[in-house]
C-alpha cells in the first residue's frame, strides 16, 4: 500500500518501522527533534525513507495514499488532506476518548489523580480528536508513575496494536461513535507548571510526578524546582517558616 505516515518522538519511529516491515511505499511528515527525542527524520534517512518537514495541510502530497497514520504528530490535519485518502486516516491519541482530547492528555489524567487513562486510535475528522473509535484500551496510572513511565507503558503498549489499527483503517471499518463526557485540553504545560500552594497534598504529589519527565522541567513553587513532596515542603518552610512550622501544608 501506498501509506503517507505523520509522525514524531519514539512512536512514530515504531510505526514506521512496522509499516517498513510490513512491505509499504511509506512517505513521512515529521518534526524537527531535540536531542532527547528520539528522532524520525534520522530514521527515515537510515532507512531510505522520503520524508518531509513540512506540514502536511500545506503540502503537496507526494502520491494519492491508501491510509494516513497520525502517530504524535503535532499539526492539525484538515479537510483536503483527510478527503485525499477517502477517509481512511486515522490517529493515535493517549487517553480514553472522548476524555483528555487536545494536549497533554496524560499529564492531565495524573493531575486529576484519575486511577486510569490509555489510549484511543480513531478515524480523523473535522474535529480535534472527535471521530469514531477504531481501538480503544484501558492502561492503570500507578501510584509511583511518573509523566515519563507512563508515557513510556502507554506508547509501548498502543504500538503493539499499530497494526491492528492499520487494518482496521485500511479496509475503511466501520468505527465506535465517541460516548460519555468530553474534556479538551490546549497545548502548553498545565498551570505553567507552577503549584498553587492551596491544593491539596494529593494533588500537589500528583502535579509533582505529572511533571517529571527529563529534561523537561520540574513543577516549580514561587521559581524553584521540586521533584518530590518533601522537596516541596522543604521549599515551602525557606518561603514560609510560619506556615511550615504551623503545618499548614501538612
Amino acid at each position: 500500500m501506498k501509506v503517507i505516515l505523520c509522525g514524531y518522538h519514539w512512536s512514530g519511529c515504531e510505526a514506521l518501522r512496522q509499516l517498513l516491515a510490513g512491505n509499504h511505499d511509506v512517505f513521512v511528515y515529521t518534526h524537527e527533534s531535540p536531542y532527547f527525542v528520539p528522532s524520525l527524520a534520522d530514521y527515515c534517512r537510515r532507512t531510505g525513507t522520503m520524508y518531509s518537514f513540512e506540514n502536511i495541510s500545506r503540502a503537496v502530497l507526494p502520491f494519492s495514499p491508501d491510509v494516513i497514520a497520525s502517530i504524535y504528530y503535532r499539526n492539525l490535519i484538515r479537510q483536503s488532506v483527510i478527503e485525499a485518502c477517502d477517509r481512511r486516516i486515522f490517529n493515535l491519541h493517549p487517553s480514553l476518548l472522548p476524555a483528555y482530547r487536545g494536549c497533554s492528555s496524560l499529564t492531565w489524567a495524573m493531575i486529576d489523580r484519575q486511577a486510569q487513562t490509555g489510549f484511543t486510535y480513531h478515524y480523523i475528522d473535522e474535529g480535534c480528536d472527535t471521530g469514531d473509535i477504531l481501538i480503544q484500551e484501558k492502561v492503570a496510572i500507578l501510584d509511583f508513575d511518573t509523566q515519563a513511565t507512563l508515557y513510556q507503558r502507554v506508547a509501548i503498549r498502543a504500538l503493539e496494536r499499530f497494526g491492528e489499527a492499520f487494518n482496521l483503517a485500511a479496509v475503511k471499518s466501520r468505527g465506535q461513535p465517541q460516548s460519555g463526557p468530553a474534556s479538551y485540553f490546549p497545548r502548553g504545560c498545565p498551570y505553567h507548571g507552577d503549584i498553587d500552594p492551596s491544593w491539596s497534598r494529593e494533588r500537589i504529589e500528583a502535579f509533582i510526578r505529572a511533571m517529571i519527565h527529563p529534561p523537561y522541567p520540574c513543577a516549580t513553587i514561587n521559581g524553584r524546582e521540586v521533584r518530590s513532596l518533601e522537596e516541596f515542603d522543604a521549599v515551602s518552610r525557606a518561603i514560609s517558616p510560619q506556615v511550615g512550622d504551623s503545618g499548614g501544608f501538612h
